[in-house]
């Protein structure tokens, strides 16, 4: 972990990215607002006219049925240009008493007898009262007084029903065509960083080849000498160019499927830890915690080793090479393997949580911000684990979590 109070270009890119993804979420849902605002107010439109329309349909039955005349064109007309003239909206008049009375513009299911399809005719006009208030039409006598009423109910046409859900469906449609897009472009992206990874750590090790065969040979010049064989410069000479050959192997696997075999955790670690603890600061301490019997798991030991160093060189940087850095392997219940890398150093913002496993974050003045990804990909992609921050705090310090699959041990010997 770097410092997280320093801020460089690559923090600066991953915000503005960040900013330019809310910014288009943001437009997204307006639009989507403004979509379905229109819609209704065109639908709610429309309502209102077919609550016109069948005001008026009641109004030419009222007519009808109060006119006494044997015959009356101007009643007729009505009769043609409004009630027959309705093909959309579904209409039922019932007696008084709720019987059916005339339907128009409903589907009634076929093989019906008439017992049936007055079922059904009660059972749509429950179901259209649940949606609008009847229209009450009276029915006067001579005298012009009311004997009887009948009622008509209606639903929203099938248009208007369309209408209503047509915004809904284009959203949808859209948002699916977007998904579909996105996870095209996400997998376009992963397979170009795939091939950048690749091609990266394959030319590494094949820069480092020159160099590193040079050194084994001066090596071997000095061990020729017998004053300087059993010199400490030249055991610890040895041990860099070993580490260089190990650095190399790993660049080599990436790219590669690695070997997962069983390995004891804890005697990784140790070895990993034995190696940094004289190459990084001297106030700095590693402890290891180890609980339980041997903990074995199926890794790559060149890789997880890559991973150790990394989140351990990353927590001396954020502590600016002075403090402690805990580590604590342990089997949960479900048989995984839990490695803690605990720190205390500045810790990390809760606004920087989500983005420091992104390629190019860093807050080093000098960093690729590939360090902490490429620990993700190892754990992740070649392990099939996890690893996450399981907890940070500013100015107390940071825990990463490493889960790994466990294995049989490999011995009954017990080790710590």
């Amino acid at each position: 972990m770097n410092d997280p109070l320093k801020d460089n270009g690559s923090v600066t890119v991953v915000k503005s990215r960040s900013k330019l993804n809310y910014l288009i979420l943001v437009l997204a849902v307006l639009i989507g607002a403004g979509s379905i605002y229109y819609s209704n107010l065109i639908a709610n439109q429309l309502k209102e006219r077919e609550r016109e329309q069948i005001e008026l349909f009641a109004k030419t039955l009222e007519t009808i049925a109060n006119d006494n005349s044997e015959y009356n064109d101007n009643v007729m007309l009505l009769f043609e240009e409004i009630v027959v003239a309705n093909e959309t909206i579904p209409v039922i008049v019932t007696h008084k008493n709720g019987e059916p009375k005339i339907h128009k513009n409903l589907k009634i299911p076929q093989g019906l007898n008439g017992q049936e399809t007055t079922e059904y005719l009660k059972q749509k006009v429950e179901e259209m009262r649940e949606e609008y208030a009847p229209i009450v039409i009276a029915n006067k006598n001579d005298d012009g007084e009311v004997f009887n009423y009948e009622y008509i109910f209606y639903q929203n046409s099938f248009l208007l029903t369309q209408l209503q859900y047509y915004p809904y469906v284009q959203l949808s449609v859209i948002a699916v065509f977007f998904l579909l897009s996105y996870l095209a472009f996400s997998y376009s992206r992963a397979a170009e960083q795939n091939r950048v990874w690749v091609g990266l750590a394959k030319e590494t090790a094949h820069q480092l080849g020159t160099p590193l065969s040079s050194l084994m040979a001066w090596l071997e010049y000095l061990k020729s000498d017998p004053e300087l064989e059993n010199r400490e410069i030249t055991r610890e000479l040895g041990k860099d160019i070993k580490k260089l050959e190990l650095i190399t192997n790993r660049f080599s696997s990436i790219g590669s499927v690695p070997v997962l075999q069983p390995e004891n955790i804890f005697q990784v670690i140790q070895s990993s830890v034995s190696y940094l603890q004289t190459r990084i600061s001297s106030k700095v301490k590693i402890n290891l915690h180890f609980e339980g019997d041997e903990v074995v798991a199926e890794i790559n030991k060149p890789l997880f080793d890559w991973v150790i160093e990394n989140l351990c060189k990353n927590a001396v940087d954020a502590m600016s090479g002075i403090g402690v850095i805990d580590i604590y392997v342990h089997r949960s219940p479900e048989g995984k393997v839990i490695v803690d890398v605990a720190d205390t150093g500045k810790g990390i913002p809760k606004n920087l949580l989500t983005q420091i496993f992104q390629p190019g974050f860093t807050t080093k003045k000098r960093g690729w911000g590939l360090g902490l990804t490429l620990v993700k990909r190892i754990v992740e992609h070649y392990h099939k684990g996890k690893i996450f921050i399981k907890s940070s705090e500013l100015n107390t310090g940071t825990t990463f979590r490493i889960i790994l699959n466990g294995s049989a041990p490999v011995s009954t010997s017990k080790t710590g």
